[in-house]
């Protein structure tokens, strides 16, 4: 079976630019009728008229959000059974139980690439299995365990690419696994492979691990990836000093973060609300003066560049500093001087994979502790390392100068201490929880198994 490519595809978003993204999105997959409605009411008003046989819908906008647009289309005896894909910055498991209990037909979140999307298009028309992949079975090959380990474009996974190098130069020889590393092309392929258990572990945002092990998904962290870390830029096209204060200046502006479940959200709301604004996502019953918006972070600088109703991002390092760089972007605040030495990235790791290759976590730890010290010490060759590790295909420009840079900020990235403070993590929980109605709570001690940071780190 083919898909129709003459169908009608309807994409709902009260953004102008992710509207614009995501009907870009989908005339490049091949759709040749794609209609556009500014939020649910005009949604609505368009179903009303016309035939439409796909939706794909942002979830929060104000007056008719994403639900509300959904439940009325299947409530609708003429419009019940179109397909439905809620698109949205809604990426905990909680609220795509709730896509799928209102008769959702799929749900995925942003960010999300046309392949992420195609797939998902592909899944409700059946022309794909919808069943899970085959789960990982490990190897063992001369006596080593085969270990596979998941990351993105961050310096944040650094010590994975300083430990993969020394491992390649046989500067170091584990005796208890062989070291694969996988490059993903962003937070939710990380997510679905820890859930799916298609990797052994990943480098990822503690707030996505622990919304997994809260919803039962077999994972435990095993160390923190590094401390502090991101960066928060103003777009260029502004002179700050124009608005009199930083609060007249981010009023009514986007601000783009990288994933709902990151600890950038946290900290972005935290600044802004300092400030006496109201940052959030726009919804029925949210009153906000600054708008988030998740987008890949390979795409933030290029997205405000184009966007003058961008205000800012947040982010990992060094996207941040290259944005400064290239002067597309002012530098605004460190993630350091909001909360310093604050945990981030963690690395997380099947418990299957745990309790049967214990001494291979153990010395992948080690090997990582051990890696964080020497990008400590050594930080213009921990640079040219980074260059070929985060930009194998030269998409992002780096360059050494800029990775220095990022290594070498005083209040910047921090790697020679990875031993995780369990009342750090549950701080970021419950902010997110008691503040912004984001996530579960879940009991952090049985989330962490310290015994390998404690082997590692003391």
């Amino acid at each position: 079976m083919k898909l129709d490519m003459t169908m009608k595809v309807m994409i709902v978003d009260d953004s102008g630019t992710m509207r614009n993204m995501m009907k870009n999105m989908v005339a490049n997959l091949g759709f040749q009728n794609v209609i556009a409605a500014s939020d649910g009411a005009d949604a609505i008003n368009k179903l009303k008229e016309q035939k439409i046989d796909l939706i794909i819908s942002d979830w929060n906008m104000p007056k008719i959000d994403g639900m509300s647009l959904l439940k009325w289309v299947r409530n609708n005896p003429v419009t019940k059974n179109i397909l439905f894909i809620m698109a949205t910055a809604q990426g905990d498991k909680t609220q795509e139980k709730a896509v799928k209990d209102a008769g959702g037909n799929s749900h995925i979140a942003k960010p999300y690439t046309e392949e992420m999307l195609k797939e998902k298009i592909d899944e409700i028309f059946g022309l794909v299995d919808k069943s899970s992949p085959e789960k990982r079975t490990p190897k063992m090959m001369n006596g080593k365990v085969q270990m596979k380990i998941g990351h993105i474009q961050i310096t944040d996974h650094l010590t994975l690419g300083i430990l993969k190098h020394q491992i390649n130069t046989g500067e170091v020889s584990p005796r208890f696994f062989d070291l694969e590393t996988l490059c993903m092309p962003g937070w939710n392929p990380v997510q679905e492979a820890l859930e799916k258990n298609t990797v052994d572990g990943a480098f990822v945002l503690a707030p996505i691990a622990m919304d997994l092990f809260g919803f039962n998904v077999p994972i435990q962290m095993v160390l923190l990836a590094h401390k502090n870390g991101s960066v928060f830029v103003r777009n260029s096209l502004y002179n700050v000093d124009d608005y009199g204060e930083v609060k007249n200046f981010f009023r009514y502006k986007v601000i783009d973060i990288p994933h709902k479940m990151s600890i950038h959200n946290m900290l972005a709301h935290k600044y802004l609300t300092g400030l006496g604004l109201k940052p959030g996502v726009p919804g029925q019953q949210n009153a906000i003066n600054v708008r988030f918006e998740v987008v890949p972070p390979i795409q933030m600088p290029k997205i405000m560049k184009e966007n003058n109703n961008v205000g800012g991002f947040i982010v990992a390092e060094p996207i941040g500093s290259n944005a400064i760089a290239k002067r597309i972007a002012d530098l605004q605040f460190l993630s350091s001087e909001i909360w310093d030495n604050h945990p981030c990235c963690v690395t997380a790791m099947q418990k299957d994979f745990i309790d049967a290759y214990p001494e291979a976590v153990f010395e992948f730890t080690s090997l990582l502790v051990k890696a964080g010290k020497f990008i400590e010490n050594h930080q213009d060759m921990a640079a040219e390392i980074a260059v070929s590790f985060l930009d194998p295909q030269k998409t992002l420009g780096l360059t050494t100068e800029v990775l220095k840079k990022v290594l070498s900020t005083p209040k910047g990235i921090k790697m020679n201490d990875l031993y995780p403070v369990l009342e750090d993590l549950d701080s970021i929980q419950r902010y997110m929880h008691d503040f912004m109605d984001i996530g579960v709570l879940i009991d952090i001690e049985k989330f962490v198994d310290l015994r390998f940071a404690e082997a590692a780190c003391r």
